[in-house]
């Protein structure tokens, strides 16, 4: 077994000199190129089973040493010094107890091409290392290293020995460590945070420092936090010494000089100058700069302070999921230079920041900002009702440019501008006391010149329309004789509509246009456009509208109206092709027509008679469109705020509290062409049928109901890539005006977004993915006029000014003349993402829905490879497996993993879930497959965890051709919760609320059908439930449930047996904490006919397997078929950490007829209570128990996941983050091989056979992502013909060379270690392909009777192993295994780090 692909979470981050970035996950190390954009560029596991805590690059001769990354001068466009610097840099890396030196090698030509080298042994330590550093005055490879017990050791890396080692009388245990060094071992000075909650600082090389049995007291003690130290940083040049605790708190300490020559130790009576306390939870790393404080948390957060300000939080930068950032790290900078921050999360995500000094000191976070709000003195008597931006449509058009136009209730709109107010329209009486506006942004016709327009409506229906800049150029419209409720500009298939909603429902459309006159003055032109009449309800007006252009038809009109109903409308033929039954009205139609082509040619419309007027806008206004669609009342009561479309997808937001997703579907014209008649009595032909179909719904955070709009956050694209994706999207749009609509529709996927809403007084932009807030206004509520800079492109670039009205006062959350660019134009609001997380908190389950494989020309490539290289990336770069993952922060998450190269791509996340999800389970049907390959997957997903609730899903997933990786695509299709029915209920307080804690602990599909699927669930109130799912009627019903055993229930399985006649039967299994295993037979519970019952009997189980002495955590299960019946395996892991396999033997009835369904009778099965076989009918299936098995100790903690790889090949994993390998026959369970995994906590199982491929084709791809320490690095660069680099000798010289006798240890091609237990009666060495184990279970001769049968399959398994990360393990064929023992036994060796004896 070997790692393919590992996200774990980023414990080590290091910037060498501003042009790499170094980190650490798990024991891998990768470092990124940071010019001219950051990307990975060589990657190597280093560490076997440690996990990287520390990489400490070595001071260049040249550039002065500091406790942070090195200075940089003269610097090229890599970003290296040009003449000064070598093309190598060596490395420290270290964690846990182990340490290894490195060597970067670093082509100054061209930066991209990176050469990791391994320069020796892995040491390992007796102790903890905290911290590791180099000795500047020192030639030779000397570290000093800081142990967990107050120790210091004086290391030779060259042999691995310690040649001094020095302990401290506070013998205490360390929390965090900080050496600070100078040219020898006298001038270390150790800064240590202890248990205690204090910082000792001592002299490890102090008063005769060479004696190793006599300790160093302690010089210096800092006493003040409340919780123990996690990190330590120094800032030489102003004596600083910053501590982060578990306290919440990051102090800061003035100590003077330490370290430097002569091992200084500060001032005697260090003083605590500043306590910032900002994080919500423990600190874990604090990083000092000039002027500038950098600490991270468990918060998730990165604060910047502002030492100079008073200690205040100037900047947050956020872009990791739950579980917090694990590791910062922040680049040398010097005066206004630019500076990079790292951080790498608990979610395995790796987040880069770009900050300027100036913006570190003079700029306002966020948080900020909620405090302190601009009031902009609007002048007048009257008081302001709306207020809108001028502008906002505009990327070139700054915060500090941007207009704000208000209009007052005595019908006066005003006009800020450069800190002034001015008048720029007064209004006649009838719009004063109540008037709505809304602008907008128009270009004038045939110029490139923007103007602005402003609509106002009163209560008479009128509607003033103007251009900002000459008022005096406005028109007049009528919109009914009612009151105007609202007024909504939108693009249009014409150009500019305006959308007025008047009394009795109509919603009055004209197209708006502006030219220049003779005059060089502006002028409007308008032309009317058929009403829309929505839906007869209490409040009929409209709030929301997009349209959907269209090439082959009228455009379509998507809308919201304030009874929260969405409404699809048909925009109507052109007025002078349209034939009716009036011919008079067509007469005057038509002259319209010819009238307005007139003025379209050159007219300038002033000769028009007000009677050609009047008649058009009769008959256009006669002529009213109903909806093709409507979903009514699905955002509630409380209407639809906002519906926008991006990429083919609708989004709409309401005062429910809830986002949907949804689209415009054609339906198939099977009945015969519909008529629709308008009010007048003419007919209006469709040609199609459309309508809306809601695709899933995404609640926005607690307490936030009352949404606004949905901004998209932009995906982001590498620049090289962005080239390819402009010239594709050329060449796709030429294509699709060709008539390929219908693709573009299949095309279309759901992008990430914000939600900007009101929760309780505050505005908030919300990112349900993050679940964090990423701005946060306190206006006061949703009752009031507000405007959001910028929006009107639907896009939210990470920054924002809010522009609102309260109390009379028109305030905003950024003063006009401040340019709000905190956050970043050049990326999002999380920065540039280095790696992706997955989930922050621990992954409890995981289900993969299949590979994909993309297109033939849409071939991706990966660095710059060449040659071969190339040819084998775009031969194999196209496949992907996709999975989904579901975690303890309630979220699923569907990933695409790239096996060759270990790439992982986030497709969607899904947060339907109220608590964590615990089990998921899914039916995937490929599409457009080919050989063992397929295009596209749909797969019906379904999830269960907390609270009895179950979501399901139909998940599409396809070809992005634009960023060439897979795409998703969420479509809900149920949820279900057991309480629901509680829920509605009225008097529910008085009622006492059955066990509202029930979760379902595992799910299975029992059988599929054409109208639904069964699903049996495992419940913790010990009940075993069978749901239907229907995804026509998208909905779940709960068919019956079970208590039989009577105790939580911990996992089910299915298996499907299949006689020599073609009788289909059903068995399911469950199993409990008691240790027992139930046996159900739901050949008759399955059937279509029992099904259909109102309340079908519940089966009672025919058989009862004890098979553990505590819980049950997993079950595996298959079957083979023999002479008159078949044999059932049964393997189960549990809690006890044992893996047991029970054998059962099934007959089948003799007297069943062919092709029918029949069970056993149910009324005749008492309950059973011991593994006897009961009598059972000679018509019923008979059950008894063959063998059984068991390894007692399989793993070294309770058993959490069991899957089967092949029929009698089985994997297992466990807390102790062993994934072992077993072979299952029928003589009994042998051992074949394990793995040191490198995630915690592992919880989910997946597994799966690959293609089959010959071992040359095998040995390549397992090479590509992690190389091993022996094969030295990983090559992205010119020069590389395979990707592959070995140390000198190719695997046959290895081989030729390999000696007898095995190692203590054996490690994996990727570094992984293969560990062996000492058990010799049950864990021999393997001398074959097959390894032999001995137990009171199995021989010998079982075991090769049992592979005897696989030697042959050359086919490749994979695993994907979760916990707190995941990891993708290849596999291989056990003939192959053995080759590779031969290549391991010299590999990656280690030395035991030991104290040199003194010479007498």
């Amino acid at each position: 077994m070997e790692t393919a692909a590992l996200v774990a979470p980023a414990t080590a981050l290091e910037f060498l000199q501003d042009a790499f970035l170094l980190t650490g996950e798990g024991p891998v190390l990768t470092v990124y190129s940071l010019q001219p954009r950051p990307k990975a560029c060589a990657s190597l596991s280093v560490l076997q089973h440690y996990r990287i805590h520390g990489i400490r690059p070595r001071n260049q001769p040249t550039v002065p040493a500091q406790s942070s990354a090195s200075g940089t001068c003269g610097k090229n466009k890599h970003g290296l010094s040009s003449t000064t610097e070598p093309n190598f840099y060596d490395i420290a890396v270290f964690g846990g107890k182990a340490v290894r030196l490195l060597r970067l090698h670093v082509d100054l030509e061209d930066g991209d091409h990176l050469h990791l080298e391994i320069l020796g042994p892995l040491m390992e330590l007796q102790d903890w290392a905290l911290d590791v550093r180099w000795l500047s005055g020192d030639k030779h490879s000397l570290l000093c290293v800081a142990v967990a017990h107050n120790s210091a050791l004086l290391l030779d890396a060259n042999t691995g020995t310690a040649l001094v080692q020095r302990s401290c009388l506070e013998g205490c245990l360390l929390y965090s460590a900080l050496l600070l060094v100078h040219e020898s071992w006298a001038d270390a000075v150790l800064v240590g945070g202890t248990v205690f909650n204090q910082l000792v600082l001592w002299k490890p090389g102090g008063g005769g420092g060479k004696d190793s049995e006599c300790k160093a007291p302690v010089e210096r003690r800092l006493l003040g936090h409340s919780g123990v130290i996690f990190s330590i940083s120094y800032l030489q040049e102003k004596g600083w010494l910053a501590s982060a605790s578990d306290d919440r708190s990051v102090r800061v300490w003035g100590v003077g000089a330490l370290g430097g020559p002569g091992g200084k130790c500060g001032d005697l009576n260090p003083a605590c100058l500043r306590v910032l306390y900002g994080h919500q939870a423990r600190v874990f790393s604090v990083r000092l700069s000039s002027g500038t404080v950098f600490s991270a948390g468990e918060d998730g957060a990165c604060l910047v302070w502002d030492w100079a300000g008073g200690g205040k939080v100037v900047r947050t930068l956020k872009g990791h999921r739950a579980g917090g950032v694990r590791a910062l790290a922040v680049s040398q900078g010097a005066g206004d230079e630019e500076r990079w921050v790292a951080t790498g999360g608990a979610d395995g995500g790796v987040r880069l920041w770009r900050l300027k000094e100036n913006e570190e000191t003079k700029e306002k976070t966020e948080e900020a900002v909620t405090e302190k709000l601009t009031d902009l003195k609007f002048p007048g008597h009257s008081t302001p009702k709306g207020v809108c931006i001028l502008g906002e449509e505009d990327e070139n058009t700054s915060w500090n440019q941007s207009k704000i136009v208000v209009c007052t209730d005595h019908g006066i709109v005003y006009q800020y501008s450069n800190g002034q107010w001015e008048i720029v329209w007064q209004g006649t009486p009838e719009f004063q006391s109540y008037c709505v506006m809304e602008t907008v942004s128009i270009t004038v016709k045939d110029s490139t010149t923007k103007v602005h327009l402003c609509a106002v409506g009163n209560l008479t229906g009128s509607i003033q329309v103007f251009p900002i800049s000459h008022p005096q150029s406005g028109i007049v419209l009528t919109g009914g004789s009612g009151k105007i409720h609202s007024l909504i500009w939108q693009e249009g298939e014409g150009g500019m509509c305006l959308l007025v909603s008047g009394a009795e429902g109509l919603v009055y459309r004209w197209c708006v246009e502006v030219k220049l006159n003779a005059n060089s003055s502006l002028d409007l032109s308008v032309h009317p456009l058929p009403p829309f009449l929505l839906p007869p309800c209490a409040k009929r007006w409209l709030l929301a509208a997009v349209c959907l252009q269209s090439r082959s038809q009228e455009a379509l009109w998507v809308c919201g109206d304030r009874r929260g109903s969405l409404l699809l409308f048909q925009e109507a033929e052109k007025l002078g092709q349209k034939k009716g039954d009036d011919a008079q009205a067509d007469e005057g139609l038509l002259t319209c027509t010819e009238q307005r082509e007139d003025e379209e040619n050159g007219g300038d419309g002033d000769g028009k008679s007000s009677i050609m007027e009047q008649r058009e806008n009769k008959e256009v206004h006669d002529l009213k469109l109903q909806p093709l669609s409507c979903l009514f009342g699905v955002h509630g009561k409380q209407g639809v705020t906002s519906v926008y479309e991006h990429h083919g997808l609708l989004y709409s937001s309401g005062r429910d509290g809830c986002v949907r997703v949804f689209r415009v579907q054609a339906v198939p014209l099977e009945k015969l062409e519909e008529n629709r008649k308008n009010s007048t009595g003419k007919t209006v032909e469709n040609k199609e049928r459309f309508q809306l179909e809601v695709l899933r719904v995404q609640r926005a955070c607690r307490g936030m109901e009352w949404l606004e709009r949905v901004l998209i956050l932009e995906p982001e694209i590498p620049e090289e890539e962005e080239v390819r994706e402009e010239c594709e999207n050329h060449s796709k749009t030429k294509q699709s005006f060709r008539g390929e609509e219908a693709e573009t529709e299949s095309n279309a996927r759901e992008a990430r977004f914000v939600i900007a809403g009101f929760h309780s007084v505050h505005f908030v932009i919300w990112d349900p993915v993050r679940q964090e807030k990423l701005l946060a206004v306190p206006c006061g509520g949703g009752h009031r006029s507000w405007t959001l800079w910028p929006s009107q492109k639907g896009v939210w670039p990470g920054y924002g000014a809010l522009v609102f009205i309260k109390h009379g006062a028109v305030l905003a959350s950024q003063p006009p003349g401040e340019e709000p660019s905190w956050a970043g134009r050049a990326g999002n609001t999380g920065g540039w993402s280095l790696r992706e997380g997955i989930h922050g908190r621990g992954i409890g389950c995981v289900c993969r829905l299949g590979r994909i494989e993309g297109t033939g020309n849409d071939t991706q490539t990966t660095g710059n490879t060449t040659g071969t290289g190339r040819r084998e990336v775009e031969r194999e770069g196209r496949h992907w497996e996709v999975v989904v993952t579901g975690g303890e922060d309630t979220s699923l998450t569907v990933l695409a993993v790239h096996p060759d190269s270990g790439n992982i791509k986030v497709l969607s996340v899904i947060t339907d879930h109220i608590s964590s999800v615990r089990t998921v389970t899914a039916i995937t049907h490929p599409e457009g497959e080919s050989v063992n390959q397929s295009r596209s997957l749909s797969a019906l997903l379904v999830s269960a965890g907390g609270r009895a609730q179950m979501q399901c899903y139909r998940l599409l997933i396809g070809w992005d051709r634009q960023r060439l990786v897979p795409s998703c695509q969420v479509i809900q299709v149920a949820s279900h919760r057991l309480d629901e029915q509680w829920e509605r209920r009225r008097n529910r307080h008085k009622t006492v609320k059955m066990d509202p804690e029930t979760r379902y602990m595992s799910v299975v599909v029992v059988d599929e059908r054409a109208d639904c699927v069964l699903l049996a669930l495992a419940c913790s109130d010990g009940a075993v439930r069978m749901f239907s799912v229907s995804e026509v009627k998208r909905q779940i019903d709960l068919l019956w449930e079970t208590f039989y055993h009577q105790r939580c229930v911990l996992s089910v399985a299915t298996c499907s047996l299949e006689d020599g006649k073609g009788n289909r039967y059903k068995l399911l299994f469950s199993a409990a904490t008691d240790g027992k295993i139930a046996v159900w037979d739901l050949t008759e519970a399955s059937s279509p006919t029992d099904t259909s019952s109102n309340s079908p009997t519940p089966p009672i189980p025919c058989l009862d397997v004890p098979a553990h002495q505590s819980g049950i955590n997993s079950l595996a299960v298959w079957a083979e078929k023999q002479e008159g019946g078949c044999l059932v395996t049964v393997a189960s892991g549990g809690d006890d950490g044992q893996l047991t396999v029970s054998t059962i033997r099934v007959h089948y009835p003799e007297d069943r007829k062919t092709g029918g369904s029949r069970g056993f009778s149910q009324t005749s099965e008492p309950r059973i209570s011991s593994s006897q076989t009961l009598f059972q009918p000679p018509s019923q299936l008979q059950l008894c128990l063959h063998s059984h098995s068991h390894i007692p100790l399989a793993h070294a903690a309770p058993l959490t996941a069991l899957k089967l790889l092949t029929p009698g090949l089985v994997v297992s994993t466990s807390s102790d983050q062993r994934v072992c390998l077993w072979s299952v026959c029928s003589t009994g369970i042998s051992h074949r091989r394990t793995l040191c995994s490198h995630v915690a906590d592992t919880a989910g199982l997946a597994v799966w056979e690959g293609q089959m491929m010959d071992r040359k084709e095998g040995d390549e791809k397992g090479k590509i992502r992690f190389k091993s320490e022996q094969e030295i690095s990983i090559w992205r660069g010119k020069g590389s013909q395979t990707g592959l680099e070995t140390e000198g000798k190719t695997t046959e010289d290895r081989e030729d060379e390999a000696e007898g006798g095995e190692p203590d240890e054996a490690v994996s091609k990727t570094g992984d270690p293969v560990c062996e237990t000492s058990d010799e009666t049950r864990h021999q060495r393997e001398s074959d392909s097959v390894v032999k184990t001995e137990s009171e279970v199995n021989t010998e001769t079982g075991l090769k009777d049992c592979c005897e049968s696989r030697k042959k399959r050359e086919k490749m398994g994979w695993v994907l192993v979760c916990g707190q990360g995941f990891q993708l393990l290849r596999v291989r064929h056990t003939e192959v295994d053995a080759e590779m023992w031969t290549e391991e036994r010299e590999m990656n060796h280690r030395v035991k780090v030991t104290l040199q004896e003194k010479s007498t």
